[in-house]
């Protein structure tokens, strides 16, 4: 458990690629714009597609995990552009060629509310849509929106055209202070279809996905547990301090774990296509859960044993907390149980 480059060599481009966006990670101090620009200019590989072979979703999560390990920023940044390119293979419909930054906007409010319309062959999006992180500042998106019927579709657009436009917000957050999330309004925006109705919920991809997020909650954690483990290691530390510490890696080791088997998971799955929508639902939720405990109590032993000293003066480890409680937010405990078990046999054992 290290913040050091680990990502593994099976395969120029995708080693390549990873680098350049590891140099921008570490120079970035919490800023969107250097890592945009990387994605941007890049036409290579960043990370293989989850369950393309045997070791490629690992692979991805390690890529996730260690850029957040520099810095939760480039973790933020990278993740959505990440997902999308999958979404897209996933939908045959992948995107090639360099000049794109992606984000993917699914969330929903009670009091806005984005429609799709179609207009002969076309269609068109009208309406807003909430939490759209760094919306003014990528070229691309996926977005998910309401067709006539109600149902709930996803859309590709062009977030550079100017029927879209970014709403006045007052992003007030100290962590990820850069990374932006109000709302976009679109005014007919010309929009391309992925997948039909209902498409973006029940895909496989939805869940692996949702892993990948749990691999930068992860890899967030790293650094705040290398500091609490020098501390432990002094010959001053009180036992009952070190024991907190020794509790907080077996969370970490745990939570790596499930990583690690859902990953397998995950190879072993997909190329077959013998994905079984329970027991995908059930492993995501199970690491992310798993991820977002250990991150939790990451932060809660770093507050207490590291004190106001480093959090007050020393710049990376108080962003990189700020950072890591703002990133997990997005966490629903309580719903996200709910659904858990809703996804268990009514009947015999899981395991």
């Amino acid at each position: 458990m290290d913040g050091e480059r680990r990502e593994p060599q099976t395969g120029h481009e995708v080693s390549a690629a990873a680098e350049r966006y590891r140099e921008a990670a570490v120079a970035c101090a919490g800023q969107a714009a250097p890592l945009l620009d990387v994605l941007r200019t890049e036409d290579a590989v960043f990370a293989p597609l989850p369950g393309s072979r045997v070791g490629a979703t690992a692979e991805r999560h390690r890529i996730l995990s260690c850029a957040a390990a520099i810095d939760i920023t480039a973790a933020r940044v990278l993740e959505p552009h990440l997902d999308a390119l999958a979404i897209l293979a996933e939908a045959g419909q992948e995107q090639t060629g360099s000049g794109h930054t992606w984000g993917v906007f699914a969330a929903e409010a009670r009091d806005v509310a984005l429609n799709a319309r179609q207009v002969g062959s076309s269609w068109v999006l009208e309406g807003v849509k909430p939490w759209c992180s760094l919306g003014a500042r990528l070229t691309d998106a996926l977005v998910t929106a309401r067709d006539g019927a109600g149902e709930r579709r996803l859309f590709r657009v062009d977030l550079t055209q100017d029927s879209v436009a970014a709403e006045p917000t007052s992003w007030a957050s100290r962590g990820l202070a850069d990374v932006e999330s109000g709302p976009l309004r679109f005014d007919a925006a010309e929009a391309v279809p992925v997948g039909e109705p209902g498409w973006y919920l029940s895909r496989p991809g939805f869940r692996w996905g949702a892993i990948g997020v749990a691999a930068a909650w992860w890899g967030g954690c790293v650094p705040l547990f290398q500091a609490l483990l020098a501390r432990a290691r002094t010959e001053s530390a009180n036992p009952l301090l070190v024991a907190r510490v020794g509790g907080l890696f077996r969370l970490l080791d745990a939570a790596g774990l499930l990583l690690e088997r859902a990953a397998e998971s995950i190879d072993a799955w997909t190329p077959a296509g013998r994905v079984d929508a329970d027991q995908a639902a059930v492993l995501a939720h199970s690491v992310r859960g798993a991820a977002a405990d250990a991150a939790v109590e990451t932060l809660s032993t770093a507050h207490d044993l590291l004190g106001p000293a480093v959090f007050g003066f020393d710049e990376s480890l108080a962003r990189r907390a700020v950072d890591l409680q703002m990133y997990i937010s997005q966490y629903h405990r309580g719903p996200d149980d709910v659904s858990l078990v809703s996804h268990l046999p009514g009947s015999g054992r899981w395991w």
